[in-house]
């Protein structure tokens, strides 16, 4: 894994790294993309919106391995096992009144992945769902990166 993540560190493959952390950093795996977005865009200011684009992309798609993952997960327990806990119909209810809006929350830290996962777990429909992670998710870097960049830029400095 060390050697893969040196090779994606090559400044050749700057976009391409930024969409494979993303997509990582949204599974259920611990891993931080906002340094790697913003590494690049402080290296190379004209790739701001493609950054940020790539970045948003690629959160997504690993936000849909984890919906899926928990729609996979329920399937194999209702076959496994076919009758709901109340602890289900708690969640369910709470989550129903949201809905795929939920999903916007994706961005959040510690539990935005989960909460794709619990998503696809509930079988809220995928599609609106996509639309709710991805409108967080660029929301947040495009937050976050400009924040750094315009906001405390002093802090940030390269040289």
């Amino acid at each position: 894994m060390h050697a893969v993540l040196a090779a994606l560190a090559l400044p050749e493959f700057g976009l391409s790294t930024v969409f494979v952390v993303c997509l990582i950093s949204a599974t259920l795996l611990p891993m931080g993309s906002e340094p790697v977005v913003f590494g690049l865009v402080k290296l190379n200011p004209d790739l701001f919106w493609p950054a940020v684009l790539v970045a948003t992309a690629g959160n997504t798609v690993g936000g849909c391995i984890s919906w899926w993952m928990g729609h996979g997960a329920h399937q194999v327990r209702d076959k496994l096992k076919p009758n709901s806990s109340p602890h289900d119909a708690r969640a369910l209810r709470w989550l129903h009144q949201l809905g795929p809006k939920a999903c916007l929350l994706s961005w959040l830290p510690g539990v935005g992945d989960p909460l794709c996962a619990v998503a696809g777990w509930l079988r809220l429909p995928f599609w609106p769902c996509v639309g709710y992670m991805a409108g967080g998710k660029f929301l947040r870097y495009l937050v976050m990166t400009g924040g750094l960049l315009w906001v405390f830029p002093q802090h940030w400095a390269v040289g």
